[in-house]
């Protein structure tokens, strides 16, 4: 039995806990922490566990073998680094960091210690529509990929999400997932502002179409949409050669009713992804038996930021801007497969 301290009990920390106590049979959570006290108080309370007012506490807890990250961006480096400092396997959820200078910072130090601890949560790599895009793809069925149309599309945003957050917290997941697909690297990027949606908040620009183009041509085009209006929605079509793919919607329930044939959009990401989330935290706790993680690595937080950074940075020039990704350390050569 794996022993998890979370740190972070808001929805996300909390949706992982009740996962890694009732679903994953191969962990327990003895040890939680959170930046709201009375909060974590009532998950440790609900839970049986531990509660730490300062995440670093729980990581130095010797019953703590692994610990899970779901605090704000702006922690998760400094909650990583310390775990890499502790020696011990950490599991955080995206963005690695807030910029690609911070997530180069945890590669650098994972390098030093010799052993890779870190794993990023990039969940849509365990979502079963995408892993069997990705087989068809590597066999070669549909040939070579051309042209990827893609979206990201949310029912609404929180008051306090920024047009930083559309591609750093919300369009990362394509980024990342996308680049795992096709198996190669960006070489550049650029982001679109089209006529924007009455509906977002003043000043978040809503929505946004990031293009990114691969090391071997390849084009990609990515809606990233925070005020759908009707639901979370995720599309993704790959052409290639001799064929297209396209990832399925979810399964439900096509129902006939007043004078109409329909099937249930779901609201967030917690229903969408739920099978994905659950694989995910059974493979990670798998392969920590096994002497370590082999999912979304360090390398590929940094290269998933770095490629944000630069789409942030191409939207406010209004350029198209390479995207710089050093060549990979042989360290990570075989990671995040």
């Amino acid at each position: 039995m794996l022993h998890v301290g979370v740190i972070g009990c808001g929805m996300i920390g909390r949706d992982h806990i009740r996962r890694m106590t009732d679903v994953i049979t191969a962990t327990q959570v003895v040890a939680v922490s959170d930046a709201f006290a009375e909060n974590g108080k009532r998950v440790a309370a609900q839970y049986g566990c531990a509660f730490y007012e300062q995440g670093e506490d729980l990581i130095a807890d010797p019953n703590v073998e692994a610990v899970v990250i779901c605090t704000a961006d702006d922690t998760h480096a400094r909650f990583v680094l310390a775990c890499i400092a502790a020696g011990k396997p950490v599991f955080c959820e995206k963005p690695l960091g807030v910029s690609a200078e911070e997530c180069l910072s945890i590669v650098e130090a994972e390098m030093a210690a010799g052993k890779r601890l870190v794993q990023v949560g990039f969940m849509r790599r365990y979502d079963r529509g995408y892993r069997q895009l990705r087989e068809i793809i590597r066999s070669g069925e549909i040939g070579a990929p051309l042209i990827v149309h893609a979206c990201h599309r949310n029912l609404t945003h929180n008051d306090w999400h920024t047009s930083d957050m559309t591609i750093k917290n919300s369009g990362i997941h394509e980024i990342d997932v996308l680049r795992w697909l096709l198996g190669e690297d960006y070489a550049t990027g650029q982001v679109l502002t089209v006529k924007q949606n009455s509906s977002a908040t003043e000043g978040l620009l809503d929505p946004q179409i990031m293009l990114l183009e691969t090391k071997s041509g390849a084009r990609i085009d990515v809606e990233v949409n925070m005020s759908s209006g009707y639901g979370y929605d995720i599309q993704c079509e790959v052409v290639g050669e001799k064929g297209a793919i396209r990832l399925p919607d979810p399964a439900t329930i096509l129902k006939r009713t007043n004078c109409a044939r329909s099937y249930e959009i779901y609201d967030d990401w917690s229903k969408r992804f739920i099978e994905a989330y659950d694989t995910e935290f059974s493979e990670w706790a798998q392969s920590l038996k096994q002497g370590g993680p082999v999912g979304p690595s360090a390398w590929d937080g940094y290269a998933a930021c770095l490629a944000a950074d630069t789409l942030i940075r191409a939207r406010n020039e209004r350029a198209i801007l390479p995207i710089e990704l050093p060549e990979i350390p042989a360290f990570y050569r075989s990671a995040g497969r």
